[in-house]
C-alpha cells in the first residue's frame, strides 16, 4: 500500500515570503520568486537557448515546493517561438503542498494565472511515488516523484539535459545536498547535462566535483553575490575534479 506524505503548510514571513516552519527557511528570495527561478535555474543552465531547435528536452529538480522553477520554466518555453517540441520536467518533492494551498500561494504571481490554474486542476493526490501530469495538450509533461529525494531517484530511469539543484539551505536540510544525491544526479546526466544552484557552500561543491560536474562560481541573484553553474563532464576527467573550473561556455 502507498504510505501517505505529510504535506506541507502555506506560513509566510512578516514580509509576506513563503517560509517553511519544518526546515526554518525560505521557499525563495525576498527579492521576486520568478526573478530568482530566471537568473539562477534557467539562466544558469543556459535557457531558453539550449532547448531551441531540439525534439525534446529533459529537466530535472531537486525539490518542486511551490512550483515556481516549474512554472517559470514552463512560461518561458511557451513564450519562446524556437522553443523545443516537448518539455519534461521531472521533480521531487518530499512534502507537498495540496492543490489548494498552491493555488493561494500562485496569487503572488498573476504572469503564472493560466499554467497555475491547468497545474493545480492536475494536481494529484498526496501519496509517495510518481505522478505524471501532461500539460500543453501532452507537450509539457511534468513527473512529479513525492517521496524523500535519494530513495525516489534511485529508481528512476531517465536522461536529462538540465539540473535545477534547489531545496532549502544545506544547513538546514543537508540530505539533499550529500554526496549520495550528487551521484544520483551524475546517474541522471549525461556528458554536457548542465547545473545550476544557488549554493556556493563548500560542501555542495566538492559533492558535485566528486560526482563528476565541473562547476564554477557566477554572480548571484539580488543580494547574493554569487551561485553556482556547472556542467557534467564525468568523473573520469580531471576538469569534472577541478572545483573551480573556469565557468563553461554554455550560456
Amino acid at each position: 500500500m502507498t504510505a501517505p506524505l505529510v504535506p506541507a503548510r502555506l506560513e509566510l514571513a512578516p514580509d509576506g515570503t513563503p517560509v517553511s516552519e519544518r526546515y526554518g527557511d525560505v521557499y525563495h528570495s525576498i527579492a521576486g520568486g520568478h526573478a530568482q527561478a530566471r537568473h539562477v535555474f534557467l539562466g544558469g543552465n543556459g535557457l531558453p537557448v539550449r532547448w531551441r531547435g531540439r525534439a525534446s528536452f529533459s529537466l530535472f529538480e531537486t525539490g518542486f515546493g511551490l512550483g515556481l522553477n516549474f512554472m517559470a520554466t514552463w512560461l518561458a518555453w511557451r513564450s519562446d517561438p524556437q522553443r523545443s517540441g516537448r518539455l519534461e520536467f521531472i521533480s521531487v518533492e518530499k512534502h507537498p503542498f495540496p492543490a489548494v494551498e498552491l493555488a493561494q500561494a500562485h496569487l503572488a504571481w498573476p504572469e503564472f494565472e493560466p499554467l497555475s490554474t491547468a497545474l493545480c486542476a492536475a494536481w494529484p493526490e498526496l501519496v509517495s511515488g510518481e505522478h505524471r501530469i501532461d500539460l500543453d495538450e501532452g507537450r509539457v509533461v511534468l513527473r512529479l516523484l513525492f517521496g524523500d529525494a535519494y530513495e525516489i531517484m534511485a529508481s528512476l530511469d531517465a536522461s536529462v539535459d538540465a539540473i535545477y539543484l534547489d531545496g532549502f539551505s544545506p544547513a538546514k536540510n543537508p540530505e539533499l545536498w550529500s554526496p549520495a544525491v550528487c551521484r544520483q544526479l551524475a546517474r541522471l546526466a549525461h556528458r554536457g547535462t548542465t547545473l545550476a544552484t544557488w549554493s556556493v557552500a563548500g560542501s555542495v561543491r566538492r559533492a558535485l566535483a566528486a560526482a563528476g560536474f565541473e562547476v564554477a562560481r557566477c554572480p548571484g541573484f539580488a543580494g547574493k553575490r554569487q551561485m553556482l553553474s556547472g556542467r557534467y563532464v564525468g568523473c573520469d576527467s580531471a576538469a569534472g575534479r577541478k572545483e573551480w573550473a573556469q565557468p563553461a561556455d554554455f550560456r
